[in-house]
Parts: C-alpha cells; sequence; structure tokens
C-alpha cells in the first residue's frame, strides 16, 4: 500500500500563487508514476499533471500548461505542484494520485492510489 497526504491549498486572489505537496509513504518503491487531479463541483474528476517516479518526463492538462509546474522531491518522497496565475476556473479539490503502471495515465482508473484531497479556491 502506498499512502498520499496532501498539503497546500487554501484561498488565493486570482492572478496568485499556490504550491501543492504530496507526500508519499508505505510501498513508494513500487510507484511509477505520480499525478495530479482536481475535481470542482458538479464536475468530473480531471487529470492536471503527472510525472514519472524516476526519470524526467512530465506532462500537463491543456489548460494548465505554462501556468503549472509539477516537480518531485525522491529523497523526501514528496510531489509537488506549483500552481500560478492562478484563475477562478482553476478552483477545485486538488488530489495526489500514484500508480503502478507502467505509464503516467490521464484518466482517474489509471491510478492505484490517492491523497484525501485539498481545498483550492480562487476569488476572482
Amino acid at each position: 500500500q502506498v499512502q498520499l497526504v496532501e498539503s497546500g491549498g487554501g484561498l488565493v486572489q486570482a492572478g496568485g500563487s499556490l504550491r501543492l505537496s504530496c507526500a508519499a509513504s508505505g510501498r513508494t518503491f513500487s510507484v511509477y508514476a505520480m499525478g495530479w487531479f482536481r475535481q470542482a463541483p458538479g464536475k468530473e474528476r480531471e487529470f492536471v499533471a503527472g510525472i514519472k517516479w524516476r526519470g524526467s518526463n512530465t506532462y500537463y492538462a491543456e489548460s494548465v500548461k505554462g501556468r503549472f509546474t509539477i516537480s518531485r522531491d525522491n529523497a523526501k518522497n514528496t510531489v509537488y505542484l506549483q500552481m500560478n496565475s492562478l484563475k477562478a476556473e482553476d478552483t477545485a479539490v486538488y488530489y495526489c494520485a500514484a500508480t503502478t503502471r507502467l505509464r503516467v495515465g490521464i484518466t482517474r482508473r489509471e491510478y492505484d492510489y490517492w491523497g484525501q484531497g485539498t481545498q483550492v479556491t480562487v476569488s476572482s
């Protein structure tokens, strides 16, 4: 099992920045990639960004390219999501996820482990 704990959410004005963290514990050696998803009220959970646990490949949803950056610190077993130029439409609960499958998936079903989520609210 892999346990994931997110932190760093909060309330920010449009144009501002936040950095989310996701600390992983447990069987992290089995993790192939990590991802960030988000879910706004009444909407499906959607892929935001993904990164291989080892290696430099990163992947982004079109809606966040150029504004969000995913990174990781393997020594701390932590993945980050730096969010800049935030917009009201970025408001959502953000979830960290881990997959043991040999690809960086962009759908919810491709991830095996999930954090509890952290709320991000962007005021316009």
